[in-house]
């Protein structure tokens, strides 16, 4: 039922927090108008005040906390810098609220409930992140806090290494005067930190010698690559210096059937950015998979497809559609290519011809955060493939798809979420669907 109540950005209102929702924040109802409130706990009564009003919906930040759940804890450093939303509530409570996401969205917008509560593997809290996208305002180097362009010092919230924001300040020192040059810079980083390349986003009014000079300027020690990233209305070639990628090893499986598999990426690719949980990851993933020939699509750099190929477990076709990741996929797979064909080519494309994954015992899927087009989920459907293996990273995306593919005649058998980026609302979760006839 609509509410009568009328509320207004600055209004302070007391509430009970009823559950965790997407994006950070935790549903509350002031006589029930929905309030979407950030740095509260489920089960808290708070005081909030209202941000915003959207859409009829009210957005509201908590300003004091009346009944504090017991899984409050302290906050080192800004909690609305970005990537620390959930940093006041103690990291078990985390997996709980991300399980709880989960299965919320399944049943809402997949119309499914999952057969049991997810399992949520955690990581540790700090030094995880291997890839980050930082800004740059007058001269100085750091995340947006959130809802806001304001810039916040990463260094606090503990997603970097303490050596990364070192490196970041020497940076930001030698910047200097070509500050008004740079918009953002692009981290990449592999995962024992021994390998660095730096991305500069620049002005479009950059001009080529202005650029140089700060390339120059930016030998950085510990950084292997500093690079611009060309500009979409100047079409010019990159300026910079050293190598655009960095690169991993994993060891995967034991005994006879163990196998070493390198994994080169450019900076300005796609990979994983959790560097404790990316073998977990690639293991639970492989686990899913049955033996014998399977189509990986959105393959990126070939992580998971390579490493199935790697292991002897079955010849792989990989499909990748961006330029820099489908040259990543190309060079990674070259020891394993008697096992396996790459496709340069966009996923929807390359589902048109049924034939090219007939014989597949499985596909294997990791699209971006809006999920499969249409087309693509057509075209995997119509295949008939006995096991559909996606990995995502947006839930409600997944859920969106999952529906597509129940009512397909898929059962949803294996689901599992990967804790990639604590003390946020995000989470990465696997799932299996097998066909039911």
């Amino acid at each position: 039922m609509a509410s009568d109540v009328v509320l207004h950005p600055g209004d302070v209102l007391p509430l009970t927090i009823e559950k965790p929702v997407a994006g950070g924040r935790m549903l509350a109802r002031a006589d029930g108008q929905v309030v979407f409130v950030l740095g509260a706990i489920p089960g808290e009564r708070v005081h909030a005040t209202i941000d915003q009003i959207k859409n009829g919906v009210a957005f509201a930040t908590a300003s004091s906390i009346d009944e504090p759940s017991s899984d409050r804890r302290g906050v080192g450093g800004d909690p609305l810098c970005g990537g620390l939303v959930y940093s006041h509530v103690a990291y078990e409570r985390q997996l709980a609220l991300k399980a709880e996401i989960v299965a919320d969205a399944f049943a809402r917008i997949a119309r499914v409930a999952l057969p049991g509560a997810i399992v949520v593997h955690a990581s540790p809290e700090h030094g995880y992140r291997m890839r980050a996208r930082l800004h740059v305002r007058h001269g100085r180097i750091g995340f947006f806090r959130e809802g806001t362009h304001d810039l916040c010092d990463p260094a606090p919230g503990g997603q970097l290494l303490p050596a990364t924001t070192v490196i970041l300040r020497e940076i930001e020192a030698r910047i200097g005067e070509h500050a008004h040059l740079v918009r953002e810079l692009e981290l990449s980083e592999n995962i024992p930190a021994s390998e660095r390349v730096v991305l500069l986003d620049l002005v479009d009014e950059a001009r080529r010698t202005e650029s140089r000079a700060l390339v120059d300027a930016l030998d950085v020690p510990d950084v292997q690559g500093v690079w611009t990233i060309p500009s979409p209305t100047r079409h010019r070639d990159p300026i910079g210096r050293g190598t655009h990628f960095v690169t991993d090893t994993l060891t995967l499986g034991s005994g006879d059937t163990r196998a070493e598999v390198m994994f080169r990426r450019h900076a300005g690719a796609f990979f994983q950015g959790n560097r404790f949980l990316l073998q977990s990851l690639v293991e639970s993933v492989l686990r899913q998979l049955p033996d014998g020939p399977i189509v990986e699509l959105y393959a990126g750099a070939g992580l998971f497809g390579i490493s199935h190929a790697a292991l002897g477990r079955g010849r792989v076709t990989a499909v990748e559609g961006d330029r820099l990741a489908a040259a990543d996929l190309e060079h990674n797979a070259r020891p394993f290519m008697d096992r396996m064909r790459v496709e340069s080519a966009p996923v929807e494309h390359f589902v048109r011809d049924a034939t090219a994954i007939a014989d597949a015992e499985a596909i294997l899927l990791d699209p971006p955060r809006t999920g499969m087009s249409k087309a693509a989920v057509q075209g995997i459907l119509q295949s008939g493939v006995r096991r559909i293996v996606y990995v995502s990273c947006d839930v409600a995306t997944l859920a969106r798809d999952t529906r597509k593919i129940l009512d397909a005649g898929y059962l949803l058998t294996h689901t599992e979420g990967f804790d990639l980026f604590p003390n946020t609302a995000h989470v990465e979760v696997l799932v299996r669907f097998d066909r039911s006839v």
